[in-house]
């Protein structure tokens, strides 16, 4: 037998209808499962998974883990929660009409946070299209904006290399959401499977080769470590994309290698151990105050898959001021240069891009000790803190209490509000895909679902929804879905009944005017909601004095968990760095000590002061 029979697919030439041709696809991905719901436009396709499955189970082999929801966005919510925790392509299939509508905010959310997700829409019959018929929505138009790429498939002849493809854009290059929209008689049409090709998208596979064939070169490593030479404090801005591209590793051995100081993203939480003696954590509006110093300090910010956003970034022109030369390494080229600068960039994979930097720069060698020194400073004279006399419960108490149980092992994922920077401000992450949150989009109702595709992806793994009362109930459905998978969830609870980030705001911002904000009124029983849904583990804590005990009994819970916590509801996000101001404009609250503005002039002057770097490529 010849090579290339043998690599036949074993199913090639058997008659499928479009719904099976879609399931064998899925399979022939490794997709191992599915987050969905039901509906007129797509029984063919829950019906062909249904038979698949069958013929799985009779001949003991895997079938594909079908998850239904409350609703579509809780769906794609949890696909994007799978693929953040495992890196593969989260896959989501909904009906047309409402189900393709309601899926646009976690398509979106997806696509703005670098989320590889493939979404199945059903759409009525291609004859039928555009006659306002029964649950039809134009997804192509609505979706389109939204997404990496939206499929609208009229040929039943390329579904099988549509749906492949699709896989493939999600996956490859800055991964992100596609869509395809697939009509009732598409999913019905029958035809022979193929087994392999995939569709003619030449622009696309040739700029990902241009990517892949971009090694640094010699001249442009010799550039890179001539202004690392002339540097005396150099910063790594690590973003997003080192987690993406599976860089972590490589990071780490960069930051150590040359003794460089490593700041994040909010994105980026996990790119390096926080516990690291060279991590300065979170950086921007609500970056640690070290942190943002450092930013402020250094004479040299090296960017790797980061993009200089408006919530790092607020006031882009004072944004590392010091910094004589920004070095700037993403996948997309459209980042580089974009909102700062750069004096050496590479498009290119995180992972690839610092192994080549390690291999030329083996033998580099500087003493970066004197800036060592003056971060450790900075991490000792301004330092996370709170009102730890207060006799209401603190928020960041009850973290730094779980962080005590948790230590930095579990997978965290949160809804959106305080509660979502005060986890990435007191919890410890010493691994990647550990922490996950709607970080550009800042989608409240995240938390719940993605916590429930984490825990689906990761059966073994422990997972905490962090979430505030404004947040969960934007999903809270989500609940029974827990249940009915009998997954070992833990939600903690944050309640301070009210929005706490917009009131927030309002008390900063607008008078304490506390219009549309202020739930006090609200008088949900947050504990019956999830004993309702079947949570036999459903407690809340009042007391500071029970916030120990009750959190390890919640942790230790052997099952689904569910655990209220009765926060000071005038607890506020520091450090606090306002639209449009700088990092030396931050507001470090009453408990964090600031700088003098003017820096004064201390035992770091003179590294403070010191600018010694060339012209800038």
């Amino acid at each position: 037998m010849t090579a290339e029979k043998q690599n036949i697919h074993p199913k090639s030439g058997t008659e499928m209808n479009g719904a099976e041709t879609l399931v064998q696809v899925f399979a022939d991905e490794g997709v191992d499962s599915i987050f969905g719901y039901s509906g007129g436009a797509v029984l063919p396709i829950f019906d062909a998974l249904y038979r698949h499955n069958e013929v799985m189970i009779e001949e003991e082999a895997v079938p594909i883990n079908l998850v239904v929801p409350a609703n579509e966005q809780g769906a794609g919510f949890m696909a994007a929660g799978y693929a953040r925790a495992t890196g593969k392509v989260g896959v989501l299939v909904v009906t047309s009409g409402p189900g393709a509508t309601n899926a646009i905010t976690p398509i979106k959310d997806s696509m703005a946070d670098s989320v590889p997700l493939v979404m199945i829409s059903g759409q009525v019959p291609t004859g039928a299209m555009g006659t306002d018929a029964f649950q039809e929505a134009p997804v192509l138009n609505a979706l389109g904006p939204c997404a990496k790429h939206v499929f609208l498939v009229k040929d039943a002849n390329k579904l099988e290399e549509t749906v492949r493809t699709a896989f493939e854009i999600a996956r490859t290059g800055r991964p992100g959401p596609v869509v395809i929209d697939i009509p009732k008689d598409v999913q019905n049409w029958k035809g022979a499977y193929k087994g392999d090709g995939n569709l003619p998208i030449r622009g696309y596979r040739n700029r990902l080769e241009d990517a892949k064939k971009a090694v640094i070169s010699d001249g442009k490593c010799a550039q890179f470590f001539n202004l690392l030479k002339n540097s005396n404090r150099p910063l790594i801005y690590a973003g997003g994309g080192v987690i993406t591209s599976e860089a972590s590793e490589e990071l780490r051995l960069f930051a150590e290698k040359y003794n460089i100081p490593v700041v994040n993203t909010l994105n980026g939480i996990g790119a390096i151990p926080s516990d690291h003696k060279l991590a300065l954590r979170m950086i921007g509006m609500h970056g640690t105050a070290f942190g943002n110093y450092a930013v402020e300090d250094c004479d040299m910010l090296i960017a790797i898959g980061a993009r200089f956003d408006d919530r790092v970034a607020g006031n882009a022109a004072s944004f590392a001021p010091k910094a004589k030369a920004i070095a700037h390494i993403d996948i997309d080229a459209s980042e580089i240069g974009k909102i700062k600068t750069a004096h050496w960039g590479h498009v290119g994979e995180a992972k690839e891009s610092l192994q080549r930097l390690l291999s030329y720069g083996k033998d580099f060698e500087k003493d970066y000790s004197r800036w060592i020194e003056h971060v450790i400073a900075l991490k000792e004279k301004y330092p996370m803190n709170y009102d730890r006399k207060s006799k209401l419960i603190q928020p960041y108490y009850v973290l730094e209490e779980l962080n005590k149980i948790v230590n930095g092992e579990a997978i965290i994922s949160t809804g959106v509000g305080q509660h979502q920077i005060w986890a990435s401000q007191y919890l410890d992450f010493i691994k990647p895909r550990r922490w996950m949150t709607s970080g550009a989009m800042a989608t409240m109702g995240f938390g719940l679902p993605a916590a429930i595709g984490a825990q689906v992806a990761c059966p073994e793994q422990m997972v905490i929804d962090i979430d505030g009362d404004g947040s969960i109930r934007m999903n809270m459905g989500e609940l029974e879905t827990v249940i009915n998978y009998d997954l070992p969830v833990k939600v903690l609870l944050f309640n301070n009944s009210a929005d706490g980030m917009v009131r927030q705001w309002q008390k900063m911002f607008f008078g304490k005017r506390y219009s549309g904000s202020d739930k006090i009124r609200h008088a949900k029983d947050f504990v019956k909601a999830a004993k309702a849904d079947g949570f036999k583990y459903s407690k809340r804590v009042t007391k500071k004095e029970d916030v120990a005990e009750t959190l390890q009994e919640f942790i230790s819970y052997n099952g689904p968990a569910f655990l209220e916590v009765v926060i000071d509801r005038d607890a506020n996000v520091y450090p606090m760095v306002a639209p449009g101001s700088t990092y030396q404009q931050m507001d470090t609250g009453d408990f964090i000590p600031s700088r003098p503005t003017p820096v004064e002039k201390d035992e770091f002057e003179e590294i403070i002061e010191s600018d010694s770097l060339p012209d800038a490529f």
